[in-house]
């Protein structure tokens, strides 16, 4: 399957918009599932069904262009997609409370736990020091924590053992919590 959704994605970029729906298709229940961790426990206004098609939209450009060439491509740029999203959200519901305190997060092996806004801006704005100084590691958390891949999804993904990903993930998880004290 990796490997039709990486030719349907190189369809589409190709301008094959047939492609793209079928690698959409194909990709759609898994990105579901994603953004409804993502979203448990939060107030309801954003629903997983939502956060899926604006990280659609902001995947094609607004322009039904697809501009990703594979299934890590896919997932990074989708992950970004959904983090900016949520960002960008928690950015204004903390504009209408005035703004608050930022406080640690303390980031699990599992998707994304309830977060509120100030917590989500004060992980966004690590992850963007991070992404500084180790771009790989950012990616990681990006694809662990807001796409919610596991272990064995990354492997391949990301050319690396599993070993090595878990050591990196700790790694970024500690430099995260440093930046974020």
């Amino acid at each position: 399957m990796p490997g039709d959704i990486t030719l349907l994605l190189q369809s589409a970029r190709a301008g094959d918009a047939d492609s793209l729906s079928q690698a959409y298709g194909l990709l759609y229940e898994e990105m579901r599932r994603i953004a409804a961790g993502l979203l448990r426990g939060g107030d309801g206004t954003l629903t997983p069904t939502v956060l899926v098609h604006e990280a659609y939209l902001r995947l094609c450009g607004g322009d039904g262009a697809l501009g990703v060439e594979n299934r890590k491509h896919f997932f990074a740029t989708a992950a970004q997609a959904m983090r900016w999203l949520l960002v960008d959200r928690a950015r204004r519901l903390a504009a209408e409370r005035h703004g608050g305190a930022l406080v640690r997060v303390e980031l699990d092996d599992g998707l994304a736990q309830e977060l509120r806004p100030e917590e989500l801006l004060a992980l966004d704005t690590a992850l963007q020091r991070l992404g500084e100084i180790d771009p790989a590691r950012r990616e990681l958390v990006e694809l662990r924590f807001f796409a919610g891949l596991d272990y064995a999804e990354l492997v391949p993904l990301l050319g690396r053992s599993e070993r090595t990903l878990k050591r990196e993930w700790a790694a970024a998880r500690a430099a995260l919590q440093a930046m974020m004290a």
